[in-house]
């Protein structure tokens, strides 16, 4: 059995294909369930900057199965999408694991959401019953390897992650973020810090927008704003200076004609808007309008890397300590194998004896005597037992074989004299 990761991020694929491979908390649990029909344990990893899909497999040909499924489900041409699409197997799909997992393979270096997301998704797949002992023993191992990284690194010493990227380019185009007003549309993780950085920056005019009233009012709270359903967007935006959304949405939440129609309004002041959210929530086209500055996760690639310089030398002391991780996870892999070895050995007796005793007690039956059962007994279930194992060694001595001589004499407990 091996381990595989099928996936795309930031690096292979641009955001219009990340957003057509993403998946919703409402489609999750289906798809889960579909990668069951495929492989024995299954785990979907699905952030902004990423879609990754855990497996196991018996055979190699269920590799090509799960990628051909993941372009059928999302209604994408296998061939179009295949150029994005990395695979690692065994060794390196558990390295891969444990980078994700440390924040080294993740757009901003060393960010922390993405451990959460991992945790999220692993127990989204076992309340699915779509993964098993295998999966849930490489996610403990990368747990416990970013909980090692982070303490024992200074990777996570400066507060850089996307969202403070996009409050940081808000700062380069306004001189003076106090006086804006802002508009936050979601209330998961990323808008939470969002928020966070937003407000420490002395922004008094915050405005939460979610599809829940009541998570929206918790943040609202916490940051002294406001908050509104996503149906009263087009009402706010034309006071709006600001607007950062990542929302799970499946379609745009703001389009082309309600931003034009706030620009009207404003008399064409500018608005700045970063969308962080995969698939979009604000559309395409918005991008083309006069005095809209509009930036996707793409975008803020140059704005992170001025951040990131901090972060190498202790990302360089993160990777030897993901190798050591690495390595430890093999082993308890490899002893998985033996157990499994040990397992269809002790079946393997348990058949030899069953069958030796049915044809012993169906002597019985037959009328022989006890003692010429037990004999038979005796003699056909010594000769079973040994067959094999005196049959390899009388070859390993024709052929001078010692060190299996050795390991045999070992194993059996005989003297090796």
């Amino acid at each position: 059995m091996s381990i595989v990761v099928i996936g795309v991020n930031h690096k292979t694929a641009p955001v219009s294909i990340r957003e057509k491979v993403a998946f919703s908390s409402e489609n999750l649990a289906e798809a889960l369930v579909q990668t069951t029909d495929i492989s024995p344990e299954g785990m979907i990893l699905s952030t902004c900057n990423r879609t990754e899909i855990y497996i196991t497999v018996d055979k190699k040909e269920e590799i090509a199965e799960v990628s051909r499924w993941l372009a059928a489900y999302h209604q994408i041409e296998n061939d179009k999408l295949l150029p994005y699409l990395y695979t690692y197997q065994q060794e390196e799909a558990v390295r891969h694991a444990f980078r994700v997992a440390c924040g080294l393979d993740s757009l901003v270096l060393g960010e922390p959401q993405i451990l959460g997301q991992l945790k999220t998704a692993l127990k989204t797949a076992s309340d699915h019953k779509a993964t098993g002992r295998t999966l849930k023993r490489l996610m403990q191992f990368a747990f416990s390897t970013a909980k090692k990284v982070r303490t024992q690194t200074s990777i996570g010493a400066n507060p850089v992650s996307v969202a403070f990227a996009a409050v940081n380019l808000a700062k380069q185009i306004f001189s003076d973020l106090q006086q804006q007003t802002v508009m936050l549309i979601g209330a998961g993780e990323t808008i939470e810090l969002v928020g966070r950085h937003i407000h420490a920056t002395g922004v008094k005019n915050i405005i939460i927008a979610n599809r829940s009233i009541d998570n929206a009012a918790k943040l609202a709270k916490e940051f002294d704003g406001r908050c509104i359903g996503l149906a009263e967007i087009s009402d706010y935006l034309p006071d709006v200076d600001i607007v950062i959304s990542s929302t799970a949405a499946p379609v745009p939440i703001i389009g082309k004609g309600t931003v034009e129609h706030a620009l009207k309004i404003r008399k064409h002041r500018p608005i700045f808007m970063v969308d962080i959210a995969v698939p979009r929530d604000i559309e395409e086209a918005v991008g083309e309008l006069d005095d809209i500055y509009l930036y996707t996760v793409d975008d803020l690639h140059s704005v992170i890397e001025e951040n990131l310089k901090s972060r190498q030398a202790a990302a360089e002391k993160a990777e030897v300590m993901v190798t050591e991780e690495v390595k430890n996870f093999s082993a308890w892999l490899q002893a998985q194998d033996q157990v499994q070895l040990i397992q269809s050995y002790r079946t393997k007796l348990n058949e030899a004896k069953q069958e030796t005793l049915e044809k012993a007690q169906k002597m019985l039956k037959n009328g022989k005597s006890t003692e010429e059962a037990l004999q038979f007994l005796a003699h056909t279930l010594t000769n079973k037992l040994a067959h094999h194992p005196t049959s390899t060694m009388n070859k390993a001595a024709h052929s001078g074989d010692i060190k299996l001589l050795q390991a045999a004499s070992k194993l059996l407990g005989l003297d090796e004299k």
